[in-house]
């Protein structure tokens, strides 16, 4: 049935371009269009249920996939909040330090004494100013960083929530296609009931079959119960039954009738 729908649009398809002309896109869309949806309903409804299961289990991948983007999410969050941490741990113990050489200048000393070494003024400006620049640019590649942080966590939440959809669906999908499985098979049921039904499967050939052969069967009988019109003549048939049905027949049509009388013929005179 599909290869003829098939050969019919083909067929058509090639009528148009000879007899249409420039309206033959036209005709060959319509004649594909047809053709589509003519395999398609003849395409058996238990095929594309095993189609639609099989799609569902294709779902499967996409869903590890995803499984895949969550991990590695999760792994790049982690590292990004011990590179935070680790940063905000560095910043602090600058500030500190920072605070200590502001506030030493403050006391406008010649000199100052630091780990057993003697720095002049102008050394301790010049380490506090470098150190205030390296506070500063930490400072921007931290909110850089929780910037990142904030994407990542919301790109997170963004699979996991694509995630638990897709297994909704999934759970969902399975349970309409073992719903769908159960309809088809109540239907088949019902159209073995129906004594009307025109049924194409193996079981409806086999009815058929034996419909034919009962009714073959009933045509016998009746032929052998069927007097033979040409017979022979009972030879054997006694005398006695002859004179008997001949005696009935002359009974019959001889029923009411008055004797006929004959007229005596006229005597003549002696002359």
């Amino acid at each position: 049935m599909i290869r003829k729908a098939i050969v019919t649009a083909a067929g058509a398809s090639l009528l148009a371009v000879l007899f249409f002309g420039r309206d033959a896109v036209s005709y060959v869309s319509t004649s594909f269009g047809w053709m589509k949806d003519s395999v398609k309903s003849n395409v058996p409804v238990e095929f594309e249920i095993e189609r639609a299961r099989r799609m569902v289990k294709n779902l499967v991948p996409d869903i590890r996939r995803n499984m895949h983007v969550i991990a590695q999410e999760e792994v790049e969050i982690e590292r990004l909040d011990k590179e935070i941490a680790r940063t905000e741990a560095t910043m602090g113990r600058e500030k500190t330090e920072l605070v200590k050489l502001k506030d030493d200048l403050k006391e406008d000393k010649s000199s100052y004494q630091y780990g057993g070494r003697v720095y002049t003024v102008a050394h301790l400006k010049l380490d506090l100013a470098n150190r205030f620049e390296r506070y500063k640019t930490h400072e921007a590649t931290l909110a850089s960083l929780q910037d990142i942080q904030s994407a990542r966590r919301a790109s997170l939440d963004a699979a996991r929530q694509k995630l638990e959809n897709m297994l909704v669906a999934k759970r969902q999908l399975e349970v309409d296609v073992e719903q769908l499985e159960a309809q088809y098979k109540m239907v088949e049921v019902a159209q073995t009931m129906c004594e009307h039904n025109i049924d194409d499967s193996q079981l409806g050939r086999v009815k058929e079959l034996i419909g034919d052969i009962r009714a073959r069967l009933k045509v016998a009988e009746r032929l052998a119960s069927t007097p033979m019109i040409d017979g022979e003549i009972p030879v054997s048939a006694s005398e006695s039954e002859v004179d008997t049905i001949v005696e009935q027949v002359t009974e019959y049509f001889n029923a009411g009738e008055e004797p006929v009388q004959v007229a005596e013929a006229p005597q003549k005179s002696a002359d």
